[in-house]
């Protein structure tokens, strides 16, 4: 996977419950340091759930210095509100990574499930599971969006590896695929 340490910061985003976690890697070795959630159901004002996420992310940050952010991309749906409020959670959370000078980088659930189990239609049970081998941990989340936080941050180490082509140049072939990853070969 990579061969410089880093500590990633994954964030499930929402206005109800959001869920966030941080990793540490090294080399090939990822390790769990911590996930939870931020309860909001709560509070009725919508800026002042804002407000709890940024100064909630702003203290993880403070607290475990992580090298980058990744976050979960909001699923279109029906209902515009919703996706608007989610949106304004996903932007106070990339605001506050953003202000502290991280990197942040944005993936699809659909990307994350994949990357996590390799079924990009996998249910959070599925994911909880795949984690807990991964990271070898056995507790249960009290809440599924931590741990979709932590599908977030691994996805994110995962996709950081040494296979995997930055260019974004389909190959034509294996020929051309070979070309492109010559460190892929064995």
């Amino acid at each position: 996977m990579q061969n410089k340490s880093k500590i990633i910061l994954g964030i499930d985003p929402g206005t109800i419950i959001m869920g966030y976690s941080i990793i540490s890697t090294d080399k090939n070795v990822m390790k769990l340091v911590h996930m939870s959630v931020l309860k909001l159901s709560g509070i009725a004002d919508p800026y002042e759930k804002l407000h709890l996420i940024h100064a909630t992310i702003t203290d993880v940050i403070r607290i475990y210095h992580p090298d980058c952010l990744a976050i979960e991309a909001p699923f279109f749906g029906k209902n515009v509100q919703s996706m608007l409020k989610l949106g304004r959670a996903q932007g106070v959370a990339i605001a506050a990574a953003m202000q502290a000078g991280i990197d942040v980088t944005e993936y699809s659930p659909r990307k994350i499930k994949m990357s996590v189990t390799g079924n990009g239609n996998a249910a959070k049970e599925q994911v909880l599971s795949m984690l807990q081998r991964l990271l070898s941990f056995t507790s249960q989340p009290q809440h599924l969006d931590a741990s979709d936080a932590l599908a977030v941050a691994v996805c994110h180490h995962l996709q950081q590896g040494p296979g995997v082509q930055k260019t974004g140049v389909k190959a034509e072939g294996w020929k051309q695929f070979i070309k492109n990853n010559p460190g892929r070969l064995k």
